[in-house]
Formats: C-alpha cells, structure tokens, sequence
C-alpha cells in the first residue's frame, strides 16, 4: 500500500460518508469506491460496510485504520526529521493554543511568520488551556500555548501577562457591584481561571453575585456587555480599544497588585529542536521585543 492508500483510508475512517470522503480526496465516487475495493481485495476482508446513513467499520476495518493512522502519523516524522536537515524552512508546525489568545494575540504573530517562513504550513487547534495540555501530552502537537500558572517540566517560555478588569457600562467603582441589580455575565472556561476569579470574588464581597448569566464562549460574554447587558470580569487581551463607553476597573490581589493572568509557550525538548519550531519562536522573540510585554 501506498501513502495515498493510508491517507484514503483515514479520510474514510474519518468522514464515515463516500460523498464527503471524495470530495476532501478530489475524486469521484465510483473512483473512490473502486479504490477501496482493491484495497480490501489486498486485505482479503471487508473494511467497511455501507449503510443507508453512511459507512460502518467492520472489526477488521477497524484494525487496518488503526494501522493506516500509524503509518502516516510514522510518515510525517520521517519527513519532519528529513526537512530539519535542510537549511530551509518548511514542514508543518503544529499548535495548539488556548482560545482566547489565537482570537486576540496569536494572528499578529502568525501573520509575521508565514511572510518570513512561506514554505511552511500551519496547523492550529484552539481550545481551553487544559485541552492544549492535553494535546501535548499525546504529542498531537509541537507547542502549546496556554494561560495562567503551569507545573511543565519541559522547555517553556513567557509570553506576557495581562491585567484582568471588571468590565461595565455603568459601574464606576468596584464596591457599586454589592449595589446592583444588573447580572454578572460569566463565561465557561478551564477550572484554573474560574477558580481565581471565585477566589477574588469572595475575598472582596464575601457574597456571591445577585444575578448571574453563564455563556459558553468569552467573546460573547464580552459582546453582551459591551452592549450593556450586564457586567463581567475579562482579561486585558480581550480589550484592545474597541470598546467606547466602559469603565475598567482593574481586580486588586494580595497587596494591592493587580490580578493577572500569565500566557506560557510550552512544548517537549526533541519539538524545540525542529527548525519549523525554532523559527517560530524566534519570530515570536522578534515580536515581543517590538509589542509590549503586558497589557
């Protein structure tokens, strides 16, 4: 079998749907099925059997994936390695990278590197920072990039900090929240950072809020009160001058700091060593050095 026949496969596997297989693959439908009756002729079993809502694996079919996902997961290492012995830089670089910071950070930085680096691709996953974590534990991909505090054992790096803000329309001061009647907005997020926000909640009022109104996603935590809905406590990095007619009051920590949130750049020692790896993170270095540090 060929890397093509891996990756037809896998696609399958992935899609579970002939139509939607051979459009990702840019072939027809009896092309696809042909091909994949050769295949299983070489395999001397049926891979997949064809229902009215699509395709099933069979016991066997499910071996040959696993086995098809091996090769090619094997396959791109190889030529990660083979393309780290060039002087050019290229290959993919794989990253996963806490939400809010590909929204609000990470395209400035992408944009530098793709016009420096052309001949490398990208792959970007975003999700909570414990999903990144995750991600790099499975070796799903070369870095992560997450927000808040970090026990990592391998290379990382500081990104930068940005102060967190209690964000609204019409609160002035912080103690005016104990006299409110407007819904505190929160939105889902890992435990780390809902647990300090709790913290500082109940160190500061010892009550919890009137009313409150849970979204799944910051971005419409922040539209909902920049629309005047309510009030909410977003991070500096959601704020970029955008928003007309709020008052930001920083949160206060122990002695009077300002609470803040860190962002790291974490990855294992042996993808630090991959040029794609390396030229990101000097691109990265080159932006710090020129964008402030904190927000």
């Amino acid at each position: 079998m060929s890397f093509s026949d891996f990756h037809l496969l896998s696609v399958l596997a992935q899609e579970m749907n002939m139509r939607k297989a051979a459009e990702r693959l840019f072939v027809s439908q009896p092309a696809l099925s042909q091909r994949l009756q050769n295949l299983e002729k070489q395999w001397d079993t049926k891979l997949f059997i064809r229902t009215q809502k699509g395709l099933t694996l069979t016991p066997s079919g499910e071996l040959v994936i696993r086995y098809a996902n091996d090769v090619l997961e094997m396959g791109e290492r190889v030529k990660e390695e083979i393309q780290a012995l060039d002087s050019k830089v290229h290959g993919t670089l794989k990253i996963a990278c806490a939400s809010i910071v590909g929204q609000n950070w990470l395209p400035q930085v992408l944009k530098q590197f793709v016009n420096k680096y052309p001949q490398a691709k990208i792959s970007l996953i975003t999700g909570w920072s414990s999903e990144i974590l995750k991600s790099l534990y499975d070796d799903e991909v070369h870095i992560g990039i997450i927000r808040g505090s970090t026990d990592w054992k391998g290379p990382k790096v500081h990104l930068f900090e940005d102060t967190l803000y209690l964000v609204d329309k019409e609160i002035r001061h912080i103690e005016d929240v104990l006299k409110t009647d407007r819904p505190f907005i929160q939105f889902k997020s890992d435990s780390n950072y809902y647990q300090e926000i709790l913290d500082w909640w109940h160190r500061e009022f010892q009550t919890s809020p009137k009313r409150t109104i849970v979204v799944d996603q910051i971005e419409t935590c922040k539209q909902m009160t920049f629309n005047g809905i309510g009030y909410a406590i977003l991070p500096a990095i959601t704020l970029n001058g955008a928003e007309k007619d709020l008052h930001k009051i920083p949160l206060q920590g122990d002695h009077e700091q300002r609470l803040k949130r860190d962002t790291w750049l974490l990855g294992y020692e042996s993808a630090f060593q991959l040029k794609q790896v390396q030229a990101f993170l000097e691109v990265v270095n080159e932006f710090l050095e020129t964008q402030p540090h904190t927000f």
